[in-house]
Formats: structure tokens, sequence, C-alpha cells
């Protein structure tokens, strides 16, 4: 796989590997956690969950300006604060395809150094039509934007702080992808009639109930996923964001799935 520089204080070949995700470690965007240290210090004297979600949108509201998008002085201006992190996740849940999905696909590659591998359409290594396609929806997602990728910075730690809270001394999530064609996606190696080792896209939706994931396909695969390679996960807000669907927005990379019988 190829890999590029990315922001973490891990290096990006060792987040997409099979190993990392067999031995997971923390690992965070480096300085997010520092520049919005009084978040995290407000949201640790917070027992209640609904409240620390709220204290989050308010501080992503101040600190980005969301809230003030309808005084704004002209029309892109209100556009951009409009365009929030909610935005992105919306459309994401609407279409993994969509302008939104391919601007948290960039988001994944520019922070975690692993590029995307599907996009309207497999991403080839080297094929300049494909990644053009994919460079034209991450440019037609991002315009307009208040530091998006920054927001989702903030995002992604918030989730992080949050799974620690909730579910201390955790390592894994056991969860479930349905497929429609397993073949489609790049087998690193195949182990036997059920267990594979897959190279999945850099960000993908998994649900936690192994029934529901075969109304997303014929095949279904029981993956154990790290915690810290959570991007974000329906019950983390307040608000009705993938909560139909009870997801998990996963950071990809080598994983070994098992299939569902």
């Amino acid at each position: 796989m190829r890999h590029t520089w990315n922001l973490c204080d891990l290096p990006a070949w060792l987040l997409g590997s099979l190993e990392f995700n067999e031995a997971p470690r923390q690992f965070e965007i480096q300085g997010v956690r520092q520049s919005n240290r009084f978040l995290f210090e407000k949201l640790d004297a917070i027992e209640d969950v609904t409240e620390r979600a709220r204290v989050f949108n308010e501080y992503m509201s101040v600190k980005f300006l969301l809230h003030q998008w309808d005084g704004a002085d002209t029309h892109n201006a209100r556009r951009s604060l409009r365009n929030s992190y909610l935005r992105f996740l919306r459309g994401w849940g609407v279409d993994s395809n969509s302008v939104e999905a391919a601007v948290l696909k960039a988001w994944v590659e520019s922070r975690m150094g692993i590029p995307p591998t599907f996009h309207r359409g497999k991403l080839r290594e080297g094929n300049a039509e494909d990644q053009m396609a994919f460079a034209t929806d991450r440019m037609k997602g991002s315009e307009r934007t208040n530091a998006i990728n920054s927001q989702l910075d903030v995002l992604y730690a918030f989730c992080q702080y949050e799974l620690a809270r909730r579910y201390p001394g955790e390592r894994w999530f056991q969860l479930y992808r349905g497929t429609c064609d397993p073949n489609d996606y790049h087998a690193v190696s195949i182990i036997d009639r059920r267990e594979r080792i897959v190279r999945l896209n850099n960000l993908c939706s998994f649900i936690p109930d192994e029934e529901r994931a075969f109304e997303f396909g014929s095949t279904v695969w029981r993956v154990r996923v790290p915690l810290v390679k959570v991007f974000f996960f329906s019950g983390l807000l307040p608000e009705s964001i993938l909560k139909g669907e009870e997801e998990y927005l996963v950071i990809g990379g080598e994983y070994r799935v098992r299939t569902v019988l």
C-alpha cells in the first residue's frame, strides 16, 4: 500500500498495517489535544454523557464561529460557516461516495497518511483519471468551508476521549460489515475459506449488529476494530447523525476479516 506523510505521532506505514490493528496502541494527531486543552479539561469535570456532547458542540460553534453564519457579510462567508463538520457526517450517512465523503477520506489521508482505495470506483495507484475524479469531489466538498480539516481534527480527538471514558481498558470493538462483492476488495492474503486479510478503504462503515449487517450485502465480515481507529460513532453526539444505522466510521488499512455464515 502507498503511504504518505502524516500528522500523527506514529508513522503512516504502521497505522495502516495489520500488525497495528492486531496490537493497537494510542496515537493522536499532533498538537490537537494541546491546542484544545481547555475543552478537554472542562469535559473531565462532567459526568453526564449528553452534557459533554453539548459542551463539545458549543465549543466547536465558538471556536470555528459556526453560530455566526447568519451574520456574515457575504453569501460565501455565510455558506462557509454553515458547512460545518455536521454537514460532512450527514453527507456520509446519505452516500459514502458523495463529495462530503471525499472530504472525510481526504482528511484521513492528510492526517494518518493512509490513502483512499475507493471513491465512486476503485482508485488505482498511478491512474491519473481515478485520482482526478476523487480530487474533483474533494475540492467540491471542501470549497467554502471554514477550516473543515481542523474541525475534523477536534471531532476525532473528542471521539477518542469519549471512547476512553465510556469503555475504560477496552482495546477493540467487534463490528460487522456487509458487502455485495467481497472480491472487489484487495486481498492481501487468503488464510482459508472464511478468513482473509483485506485492505479496506481509508474510511469505511461498520455496524455492531451481525444480523443487520446482512441488509448491506449478502456477505458479512466480522472484524475486530481497534478503538483508536474509530473516527466517529452514532452515539457520540445528541443530534440524529447516523443513528438510524448505529454506524461506526472506522479508519482503514489492512484488517483480518472473517465471513459470518
